[in-house]
């Protein structure tokens, strides 16, 4: 490797593991778990998805989504049957990737992934808002000028220093710069020790305390397949908008194995699950992390903090990390997406707002599924309405109709009101060169046709079907002739 390119991500990895700090830990937080629980399975899950995945630059940790979904169980069952959790669920991705599953983000159209942009960056700029309470209590005064200051000048410091020099991350000379003004003022602001102790030991390895019985598995099972769900989906369409930042391409079913061994190793050492965030990636990108010791560093690095170097970082002012936060948020959003809203069909307008919206309100997965949904009965309809068909009597008397489209499930009424058995003569042929039968609907809607004319006394032949039609006809045993 160059030494221009490894110190753009050891620089990059310092810059993203600063980042990783205070998110892994309101997660962990938020899921009601010991903070350490968060960056365990920072450490875990970012450094091996960076060795082994399938995607360099792309970062993995303790991710907010998966956190949402796990808050239930800890609740009602507690942290064993949690680690359980991320254990099954870690085999779960790992099957999806080994399955070569991950081809399967293809189906996202790229309005849905507009709104899963836009959704996270607006998750992202919500979660900060928090670091501006105290308690259940928002700041006031000179806590709240002092904090909204700090935040402003980060934030200042991130936009401006690339245009004097590239030779830095700006978000790391941000976070120091701030955090230095901070300790050598004395200013009297939150830091990221007053969030939690990060102070610990190293990770030991222990199997989840919990009756390994069927009874457990059905109690873990439906947490573990929605957390995979959940963790799979962010992972690919973080991947799709990494290759995209990087115009480079990714291995979707290498991340999903990776991702799903490193949650397995995360769990057995009783890390929390996780998986890519899209927000430190953007950090990492934007830092120049493009290598695989980017991810490597940021994950070692949240290690040493907790083993040598809490003291140090829990002096590390929130409002640096809450304006690095903002400025991510400001990029990850796909303002394009605004500028298009009046080019683009008003359906595709309609998905990138729907899965933006849900996004925000519920979770990705269900956003991401609603917009696909959304897209593909769009589809269905606009390819319904281009059927058409092209009558000619012959001079025999007979009637020709040359048949245009795509025939399914949702054209199979217009399909057969391009025909009139009634008035039409004796015989009746139809050309299917430029006919593509795609599902049993379609072969029930020409048997239908065929009995009609049969009914009517009259003769339907058919012409130029394509091999693959024919054999739908055959399995279904519905003659062609």
């Amino acid at each position: 490797m160059k030494p221009k390119r490894l110190r753009a991500d050891v620089l990059a990895g310092l810059t993203t593991s600063f980042a990783l700090l205070p998110e892994c830990i309101a997660f962990a937080l938020v899921a009601h778990l010991n903070p350490l629980m968060g960056l365990y399975g920072a450490f875990i899950i970012c450094t091996l998805t960076a060795l082994f995945g399938g995607r360099p630059g792309m970062v993995s940790g303790a991710a907010g989504s998966m956190a949402v979904v796990i808050v239930a169980l800890v609740v009602q069952h507690g942290v064993q049957y949690l680690l359980a959790t991320v254990l099954l669920g870690g085999l779960i991705m790992m099957a999806f990737g080994l399955l070569r599953l991950g081809k399967l983000v293809r189906m996202v159209p790229h309005p849905v992934m507009l709104g899963f942009v836009n959704g996270l960056a607006i998750i992202i700029a919500l979660a900060q808002l928090e670091h501006f309470k105290s308690g259940e209590h928002w700041l006031s005064g000179t806590p709240l000028y002092l904090m909204t200051g700090l935040v402003l000048l980060t934030m200042a410091i991130v936009y401006i220093l690339p245009r004097l020099t590239r030779a830095v991350p700006p978000a790391l000379v941000a976070i120091l710069g701030v955090g230095l003004l901070v300790y050598l003022f004395g200013l009297p602001t939150r830091t990221l020790g007053d969030m939690a102790h990060i102070a610990g030991g190293l990770p030991t390895f222990a199997l989840p305390d919990i009756p390994w019985t069927l009874e457990t598995l059905r109690i873990i099972a439906p947490y573990a397949i929605l957390m995979a769900l959940v963790g799979l989906l962010e992972t690919l369409l973080t991947l799709n908008l990494t290759d995209e930042i990087t115009e480079t391409r990714g291995y979707p079913d290498r991340e999903c194995v990776a991702l799903g061994a490193a949650n397995v190793v995360s769990g057995a050492f009783g890390g929390m699950g996780g998986c890519a965030m899209i927000g430190q990636t953007v950090i990492n990108l934007s830092s120049g992390g493009r290598g695989r010791l980017s991810g490597v560093v940021a994950g070692v690095l949240i290690l040493l903090f907790i083993l040598f170097l809490s003291p140090l970082i829990e002096r590390i002012p929130l409002a640096a990390l809450v304006g690095v936060m903002f400025v991510v948020s400001q990029q990850t959003f796909a303002w394009a997406s605004l500028r298009v809203l009046n080019k683009v069909p008003l359906n595709d307008v309609l998905v990138i707002i729907a899965v933006t919206t849900i996004t925000v309100f519920t979770d990705l997965a269900t956003a991401v599924l609603c917009g696909i949904i959304i897209a593909a009965l769009n589809f269905a309809w606009q390819q319904a309405r281009e059927l058409y068909a092209d009558e000619h009597l012959e001079a025999d008397g007979s009637k020709l109709y040359r048949l245009h489209g795509t025939l399914f499930f949702a054209s199979t009424t217009p399909f057969l009101n391009q025909f009139d058995p009634a008035n039409d003569p004796a015989r009746v042929t139809l050309d299917c060169r430029h006919l593509s039968f795609v599902d049993y609907s379609a072969i029930a809607a020409l048997k239908t046709l065929r009995e009609r004319y049969e009914k009517t006394g009259k003769e339907l032949q058919v012409f130029h079907l394509s091999e693959r039609c024919k054999k739908l006809l055959k399995r279904a045993g519905v003659e062609h002739h």
